[in-house]
């Protein structure tokens, strides 16, 4: 039988079976086994950065923990600081409440305070006004009084210029009463001594004399004295209020006479006055003597 020269022969076989596995297939096997080296060591590689960049993550992660805390506790604090602001801002404006109250209070005070003191100036103001017109008119009413008052002293004036005391002798003013006797003092042409004597039996001093009250008569105004000067008793009988009675001291002839003018003529005393000439001496002496009565 003949072979075909296309198949193979045993011997042809067993030498294929025989030459062991391909070399591509070994070259494969390097190659996976480098790869898988390559991806074992890259995996390595990546595992530990991975780890230590995990590592780094967890410490940025306790640091930024670190820090929140830090924040949540300045938070805490700021929160805590805002609170008591808004308390006390909360009581200042309730301060600042009451203040506004006071002061309106006070201001609503001093307008009504004003308001009643403008009414009673006007109050005041009227009165015065009132007062004022009447003392005008009383003024002008006054006026004429003085002047018709001024003309009666004129004529009352010549009238006392032209008295005669009870010696002859021409007096000068005279007065009637304690205002007419002031405006005579305030004049100062003579001394003069406001008495009131008593009806006694005792001698009163006036001035540089004493003067003893003997009798009087206050229907007729009229009264009796003794005047004691100069070691002399000088008596002045039936004498009329509002006459000068008059009398001289020694060494006084060439000069004017004391004047004596009673101005009422009581139950039991008179009232007047006695003036001198501003030279005049004393005049009198310290007690009266039993002397008899020298008539003028």
């Amino acid at each position: 039988m003949s072979i075909s020269p296309n198949v193979p022969s045993p011997q042809d076989s067993y030498h294929y079976e025989n030459t062991g596995t391909p070399r591509w297939i070994a070259v494969l096997f390097g190659v996976l086994f480098v790869a898988l080296a390559a991806m074992g060591f890259f995996g390595y590689t990546s595992q530990s950065r991975m780890s230590q960049e995990l590592a780094k993550a967890e410490d940025q992660n306790k640091m930024l923990s670190a820090q929140l805390a830090q924040a949540n506790s300045s938070l805490a604090d700021l929160k805590g600081h805002v609170e008591v602001t808004e308390q006390k801002v909360h009581l200042t404006q309730s301060e600042l409440a009451q203040a506004r109250s006071r002061a309106e209070s006070i201001r609503k005070e001093q307008v009504a305070a004003a308001q009643k003191l403008n009414t009673q100036l006007s109050e005041v103001q009227k009165d015065s006004e009132q007062k004022i017109g009447a003392v005008a008119t009383d003024l002008g009413g006054a006026k004429k009084d003085i002047e018709t008052t001024r003309n009666d002293l004129e004529a009352t004036k010549g009238k006392l210029e032209r008295a005669q005391g009870d010696m002859g002798v021409m007096s000068g003013l005279i007065a009637h009463n304690h205002d007419d006797l002031e405006d005579l003092k305030r004049k100062g042409d003579r001394n003069y001594y406001e008495f009131t004597v008593p009806k006694t039996k005792t001698a009163q001093r006036v001035g540089p004399v004493q003067v003893t009250l003997n009798k009087v008569d206050p229907k007729k105004n009229r009264y009796t004295m003794t005047v004691f000067v100069d070691d002399r008793l000088i008596e002045k009988r039936d004498k009329t209020a509002g006459e000068p009675v008059q009398f001289y001291v020694k060494g006084g002839r060439g000069a004017a006479p004391y004047e004596m003018v009673v101005f009422d003529v009581g139950k039991n005393q008179i009232t007047g006055y006695l003036s001198t000439p501003k030279d005049a001496g004393t005049g009198g002496s310290a007690t009266p003597t039993a002397a008899p009565a020298t008539k003028p």
